[in-house]
């Protein structure tokens, strides 16, 4: 199956590097650019120049309209596309608007061509892909009340799933069943008070449940 992609950045230069990136691997396939939100939308609606979007590669500040606002729009208008937010900007104003605004990752524009790559795929599969950057920034921030506290098994989901194991990789590496992984992942966005895994990631780094690769 070809991941289709669309590339949304207000810097030709940018799109143009990151589709010489994404066009020479075999199972990948730019379907389409745009320089800001509106247009990223219009061409997702029209299904791009490929018959169809799969994950939108995403910068935060354009003109007429960021990022954060398209990707609100994209989760009410083509709730099965994946954004994979990519930017030069980690800070809070940035990273918390567009996870809570349904992005499926963030990642920073250093990220090493190799990484990049994987975390179009993860993406595609629906897989939250933070940064290690991005991660350490959301450590410890206090959002709202404290949620309840996790049981030691929705912890090792969670953990599981920050390190990108589907489902199913779950299950097995716990030794049990994916209705059971689906299970506790519902208890989780319940406790955590979000709706998707990349959302229960996020979150999990804020509340200093998941620690970063590397501290």
């Amino acid at each position: 199956m070809t991941v289709k992609v669309l590339i949304v950045d207000d810097h030709p230069v940018v799109r143009d590097g990151l589709r010489g990136v994404i066009d020479g691997e075999p199972d990948m396939e730019v379907v389409g650019e745009a320089g800001d939100g509106a247009e990223a939308l219009a061409r997702v609606a029209d299904g791009g120049a490929g018959g169809g979007v799969d994950v939108v590669l995403m910068d935060l500040r354009m003109p007429r309209m960021g990022g954060v606002e398209a990707i609100k729009e994209l989760r009410r208008t083509a709730p099965a596309v994946r954004v994979l937010v990519l930017t030069t900007f980690d800070t809070d104003r940035d990273v918390l608007p567009a996870i809570e605004a349904g992005a499926t990752g963030y990642l920073l524009k250093d990220t090493p061509r190799v990484e990049l790559l994987r975390a179009v795929r993860a993406a595609h599969r629906g897989e939250a892909v933070l940064s290690p950057a991005v991660a350490g920034r959301l450590m410890g921030q206090v959002r709202g009340p404290e949620p309840e506290v996790l049981s030691a098994r929705e912890l090792q989901v969670l953990t599981l799933v920050a390190a990108g194991s589907t489902n199913r990789e779950t299950a097995q590496k716990l030794f049990i069943s994916e209705a059971t992984v689906k299970t506790h992942l519902l208890h989780i966005y319940a406790k955590l008070e979000v709706r998707d895994r990349a959302s229960a990631v996020a979150v999990g780094y804020q509340r200093g449940l998941l620690v970063p690769e590397g501290r």
